[in-house]
């Protein structure tokens, strides 16, 4: 299950990774042009990018505090976190009618779930 762990973590970095550079870095108009973007051009600037930051801040709280050794608890928070996002995340793809990114965002959370569940658990560092 440690095993388990460590892809899932992998894996949502790697989401909040791309995701975060997206928002951060992609013109804004790009953005809203893009399926599941929608909601972007409809949002200030400031807010988008803001959002990227988180995400490519948690890209590194779910590796590196692990990887490191040093608070490793902070993983699992950072799972919470982004189980928090996702349900923001949800919540504003339901409001645009967008069906593909909110079950996107229900596996993300659901997986960020298990992390949660299992670091702060039985398989905790």
């Amino acid at each position: 299950m440690n095993h388990t762990l460590w892809i899932v973590a992998a894996l949502l970095a790697a989401v909040a990774l791309a995701g975060g550079a997206t928002k951060t870095f992609v013109p804004i108009r790009t953005l809203a042009a893009a399926p599941g973007g929608q909601w972007t051009g409809h949002t200030h600037p400031a807010v988008v990018r803001t959002l990227g930051v988180l995400e490519l801040l948690a890209a590194v709280g779910l590796i590196l505090p692990a990887v490191l050794d040093i608070a490793p608890v902070l993983v699992p928070v950072t799972a919470l976190c982004w189980v928090l996002l996702m349900l923001g995340a949800m919540a504003t793809h339901y409001r645009y009618r967008e069906s593909l990114p909110i079950a996107l965002n229900s596996l993300y959370l659901v997986l960020a779930g298990l992390l949660v569940w299992g670091r702060f658990g039985p398989y905790a560092f």
